[in-house]
């Protein structure tokens, strides 16, 4: 039997967090979605611990396993660690 798994990928936080990766602009992150492409496709470290803790925080807010809320407060101890919160 095959586990369907649903995701939502329009889930917004209550307040967007802003971020600035390298030389870029400074970025709205209004979402899970949003946060978890930026962590895995331009994160600048993903050696701290506080990367991994908001991949998983953002991807399991996603698939409704995990508050939102969560994800977003991960996800700024991880830009906070990666010097990039704006």
């Amino acid at each position: 039997m095959e586990t369907v798994i649903e995701a939502d990928s329009d889930i917004r936080w209550k307040g967007p967090v802003f971020i600035r990766i390298g030389n870029g602009f400074c970025e709205r992150v209004g979402g899970p979605k949003a946060a978890l492409e930026a962590l895995i496709h331009r994160w600048p470290s993903q050696s701290h611990p506080e990367y991994a803790a908001a991949k998983c925080r953002c991807a399991d807010a996603i698939i409704h396993h995990g508050s939102a809320e969560f994800a977003r407060r991960a996800f700024i101890e991880a830009a906070v660690a990666a010097k990039v919160l704006s």
